[in-house]
């Protein structure tokens, strides 16, 4: 929201400096977020200053420029070279000292030491168009003989600078969206310093009816959606450019200037807070307007030009016969006002807020009319922002308003009663403000005091306030008043201790992984959770169905349309943006929440258990692994390095080996993928190499290798792990080696799996070292070289132990693999 400095001071009187303003706002809670000076002539007359001609002689070799000497009130008199035909001695003139900027539209000269004709010239006399104070070029400006010399020019044009206060604006804040609206706020502030001030805005003792010759009918057909509606006609309006004050009002905040009635209604709307919209009368078919919603598939225009379809849930204004407008959020075409147009009506409404919001998102539209009204504007300043723009369309356009108002309010919005207790109000601030102090406060923010007693106040809140209908909402705007600053922090401080629970534990392991990644070279991302609807639907991915994604009811783009199900598709894009600026050779992590929706799980009792919500670690490699090392030869990133990655995650965070079984990864991102299930057959980390119809759509033609990990499931699989301490065995190990023959679909991981059902006592590892697959091997045949690592922790393994336990591993291997021994 910009606010114009000088604009705020037509309401509330104050002599801040704009960056005294600033601060104070903020402490209001309407934090500011930029102070920009707005100069009312570009280069604000810098440099340039009051002259007088002392002498004036013709140029020896020139018939038409002259010679001057004058005086700038600041020593010797300097020598300038000036080519108006009125220059002349004794003249007061407005003259540009060297180094002065001058400025001719977008572009910009230094005025600097210069020779014409051969004559040194150290300035130059100026034109009005020149230095921005006219459009005359004919020549010179002559200033009156009272002017005194050396007087700047910015100060003898009286020329003021203004600033814009760009403020942040919170949803809750609905009624600060306007100037008088801020300046409400800085009232009360002054009023709490002790300022001397007042709060004012223009009466409407101007405005009155000239005649009853264009009557305009409202029907509300849903009171729901328009709780007021109020509209007054004009006739005979000339339509045009707007005044300068008027359009410097607008432009200095960052609107631009359209004609005098539409300029009227924006002027009102960041004036007051009251959104208006202008139709042109002759468009209102059968003098009538009517507030409802349309049949399901209406087409409709806008005033840009789009084409949109407006259905059961969209309110729109609408004269006999058609819909006219989108209400509070969009005109229609060839319903607003144009050159041509001598008859307006014009429309202050309320409406439901939540309608407006749903509209404007489903329909992607968003105006300065559409932000104010879902947001909740003041339902009683309605009737005052018509006649203000009534009397100012009688004084810009001439036009006669030519009805009664007609304001339709069936059932009046209260205003909002609450029940403050002095006790609760200074408990909850942490000091006591004192009786007088609170009642000051909130008087200065215009509530009424209904009630008062030794306990507290009742209070009756303006409408305007959707933000205070409790009493810690009271509370919160004593204290934005009152200055959070000044309420001491006390010198003893009470904290209840707690003990770290699982939450904390799973945080800490979160960080140790985390380091542990980037000590690897790993960078961390962070993506949104709302993502692209295209990446679920249409989707052939069959880990990640359209049927189970979490749709956004009212989202705000199709780029935003669901939940992510996965990591994967968020960190693609940080892949192709680096990928797209040559940084190729990447290595990503990322830990977040993945959403799901299962429909078998909704129940109208308990609607919420068919949505869950995970945490996964994902991790994304690719491009070189090495390169440009004088000490390695170049490498490719493989799948060989993340499985490193993965199993170094994996035993950081307590997952054993024997915790898990290896299989073939069943999700079809990967065009070779591994997934590791825990015993119960869930899947706790899947990785590989994407494939290419994953990445194309990125615009990725690099192998891209990527894991994912249900963090969840992994911190339920280690939370009963217990950390023990455990002295290094003093008894050897003993490795034994197997070259098993078996087929060739038979995978290294249901070795390893049967080795361990065989031997859980005294197996510690088991180790691939060696694949065979060619000459001399039966067809369909491969050989594995398999290391075995036993020991005992308590004793020496004798060879009776370890050949019964060879003996057991060969038997189930043969029993259950059909392997041989080479």
């Amino acid at each position: 929201m910009k606010i114009s400095y000088k604009w705020l001071k037509e309401y509330v009187d104050f002599d801040l400096t704009p960056q005294e303003t600033a601060d104070a706002l903020t402490s209001t809670g309407l934090e500011v977020d930029a102070l920009e000076e707005v100069q009312a002539i570009k280069g604000g007359l810098k440099g340039l200053y009051v002259g007088k001609v002392l002498t004036c002689e013709m140029h020896p070799n020139s018939d038409h420029l002259h010679i001057t000497t004058v005086d700038l009130g600041k020593g010797e008199p300097q020598q300038i070279v000036c080519g108006a035909p009125n220059v002349a001695a004794g003249q007061k003139v407005i003259v540009a000292d060297l180094g002065c900027v001058l400025y001719d539209g977008d572009k910009e000269f230094t005025i600097k030491k210069s020779k014409l004709r051969g004559v040194e010239s150290y300035g130059m006399i100026c034109a009005e168009d020149e230095i921005g104070v006219g459009t005359d070029h004919a020549g010179i400006i002559v200033l009156p003989d009272d002017a005194v010399v050396g007087t700047p020019a910015a100060e003898y044009y009286h020329l003021e600078s203004d600033w814009v206060i760009d403020i942040d604006i919170t949803a809750n804040r609905a009624d600060a969206l306007s100037h008088y609206g801020v300046a409400r706020d800085l009232y009360a502030w002054l009023v709490q310093r002790g300022y001397k001030t007042s709060l004012h805005r223009p009466d409407c003792s101007r405005f009155h009816v000239d005649n009853n010759d264009l009557p305009i009918e409202v029907d509300i057909e849903n009171h729901e959606a328009c709780k007021r509606y109020a509209c007054l006609s004009i006739t005979d309006c000339d339509v045009k450019e707007s005044p300068k004050w008027l359009q410097d009002k607008l432009t200095v905040i960052g609107l631009r200037p359209i004609n005098n009635i539409v300029d009227i209604t924006n002027y009102i709307m960041m004036a007051y807070g009251q959104p208006m919209h202008c139709f042109d009368a002759d468009m209102v078919k059968g003098h009538k307007i009517v507030v409802r919603t349309q049949p399901e598939g209406t087409e409709f225009i806008t005033l840009d030009g789009q084409k949109h379809i407006l259905g059961e849930h969209d309110l729109s204004i609408c004269n006999a016969e058609e819909p006219m407008c989108i209400a509070g959020v969009f005109g229609g075409k060839g319903s607003g006002t144009y050159e041509t147009t001598k008859n307006v009506v014009l429309e202050s409404a309320y409406f439901h807020p939540t309608w407006i919001r749903k509209s404007a998102r489903r329909h992607g539209l968003s105006t300065d009319a559409s932000f104010r009204f879902e947001r909740g504007i003041d339902p009683n300043g309605t009737i005052y922002a018509l006649k203000q723009a009534a009397i100012l369309c009688q004084e810009l356009a001439g036009g006669k308003v030519s009805m009664q108002i007609n304001d339709v309010y069936p059932e009046p919005l209260p205003d909002f009663k609450v029940n403050l207790k002095y006790e609760y109000c200074d408990r909850l601030i942490g000091k006591q403000l004192g009786h007088d102090t609170i009642k000051s406060i909130v008087k200065s923010l215009e509530m009424r005091i209904d009630h008062e007693d030794e306990e507290g106040l009742e209070l009756t809140v303006p409408a305007y306030r959707v933000d205070v209908q409790r009493p810690c909402d009271v509370v919160e705007d004593i204290l934005r008043i009152y200055g959070y600053n000044n309420v001491e922090i006390p010198t003893q401080l009470k904290s209840s201790l707690t003990v770290a629970g699982e939450e904390d534990k799973d945080h800490r392991l979160e960080n140790i992984v985390s380091e542990q990644l980037v000590g690897c070279g790993f960078n961390e991302i962070l993506n949104n959770s709302l993502t692209k609807t295209s990446y679920y639907q249409p989707n052939e991915l069959n880990a990640y169905p359209w049927e189970k994604a979490v749709k956004i009811m009212n989202p705000l783009s199709s780029d935003l349309g669901v939940m992510r199900q996965t990591l994967l598709f968020g960190g693609l894009e940080s892949l192709s943006r680096n990928i797209n600026r040559k940084a190729k050779n990447l290595r990503f992590f990322e830990v977040g929440n993945v959403y799901s929706y299962a429909a078998e799980k909704n129940t109208p009792e308990a609607p919420i258990k068919a949505y869950s919500q995970d945490y996964h670690l994902a991790l994304w490699l690719t491009g070189k692994f090495v390169e440009g090392s004088w000490a390695h030869a170049d490498e490719d990133a493989s799948v060989f390095q993340l499985k490193a990655y993965v199993c170094n995650i994996l035993k950081r965070a307590g997952v054993a080996p024997h915790m898990l079984v290896e299989a073939h990864s069943e999700n079809n991102i990967f065009s070779e993928g591994i997934a590791l299930n825990n015993r119960a057959g869930k899947t706790l980390v899947n990785y590989g190499k994407l494939s290419h119809k994953v990445l194309a759509p990125q615009g990725i033609d690099q192998d891209v290798f990527y894991a994912e990990f249900d963090w969840t499931g992994i911190l339920k699989a280690i939370k009963k792990n217990k950390v023990e301490f455990k002295e290094l065995s003093k008894y050897p190990s003993v490795s034994r080696d197997l070259a098993l023959l078996v087929d060739d679909n038979v995978e290294f991981a249901q070795i390893e799996q049967i080795a361990y059902q065989s031997e859980k006592k005294f197996l510690k590892r088991v180790e691939l070292f060696d694949v065979y697959q060619g000459k001399n091997l039966p067809n369909g045949k491969k050989s594995y070289a398999v290391n075995f690592i036993l020991e005992d922790e308590d004793k020496t393994l004798n060879d009776k132990q370890i050949d019964a336990i060879m003996k057991k591993l060969i038997n189930n291997l043969t029993t259950k693999l059909g392997a041989e021994l080479r």
